[in-house]
């Protein structure tokens, strides 16, 4: 069915609801972006942005956010507030598993963009890369799990932010950390996350994850 052009040429609002899907990694508050078809922030097999670096390694979106504001092709750009934690709250922490966003689209900007970073790992976030937002029916999307390959994946609480043992309820004397040591850096390209090994202070029964980590439910409103 074609698109009638004033149809395309107008705002369209969308409902976007992302849901945590794994058993035990908080996410960071969401990122959502919509854009033109060439204005996404990463790629799978290319080299992880400084930006996207910040987010995956510490759920630091400032430096990402201010990328995308001076970026040609992108016209909204929403974040939510608090993280989102897996759906039985195993840290007890009050917070919600799933958050609905509003988003805008319109002309040739109607691609959608996500990135949050999964809190218990070094350098592993949840994300897609320019999805078409649909023009009449509601889409939904099951999303992976990336690995910016920034840094070393030591899975020890010392080089894993902080908010990770409280969201999970498990408490250790690593106090974590909220900045990039560099030398654990690695090549930088983002790959398919290997998952949790459990050799370190992350545990495969409580920390891993199944195929899919995140759905995000997109919903057309006018």
């Amino acid at each position: 069915v074609g698109i009638p052009e004033s149809d395309a040429a107008k705002s369209q609002m969308y409902e976007v609801t992302i849901t945590n899907l794994t058993p035990g990694q908080p996410i960071t508050p969401p990122l959502l972006v919509t854009h033109s078809a060439d204005a996404g922030f990463f790629t799978l097999g290319e080299m992880a942005s400084y930006e996207l670096q910040q987010l995956a390694e510490n759920g630091n979106t400032e430096p990402l956010v201010e990328m995308l504001q001076g970026k040609t092709g992108v016209l909204d750009i929403v974040q939510g507030t608090t993280p989102l934690v897996p759906a039985n709250d195993p840290g007890k922490t009050g917070l919600n598993y799933s958050e609905t966003f509003t988003v805008s689209a319109e002309g040739n900007m109607r691609y959608l963009s996500f990135a949050s970073m999964l809190v218990c790992t070094n350098d592993g976030f949840v994300g897609i890369d320019s999805v078409k937002l649909p023009f009449y029916k509601q889409k939904t999307v099951y999303v992976s799990a990336f690995d910016a390959r920034t840094e070393m994946n030591t899975e020890d609480f010392a080089d894993i932010p902080p908010p990770c043992q409280g969201a999970i309820g498990i408490t250790s004397s690593d106090e974590g950390t909220g900045t990039s040591n560099p030398i654990l850096s690695e090549d930088g390209v983002v790959i398919p996350h290997p998952g949790i090994i459990g050799d370190e202070d992350l545990q495969r029964n409580v920390h891993a994850w199944g195929n899919t980590a995140v759905k995000i439910d997109i919903v057309r409103m006018n």
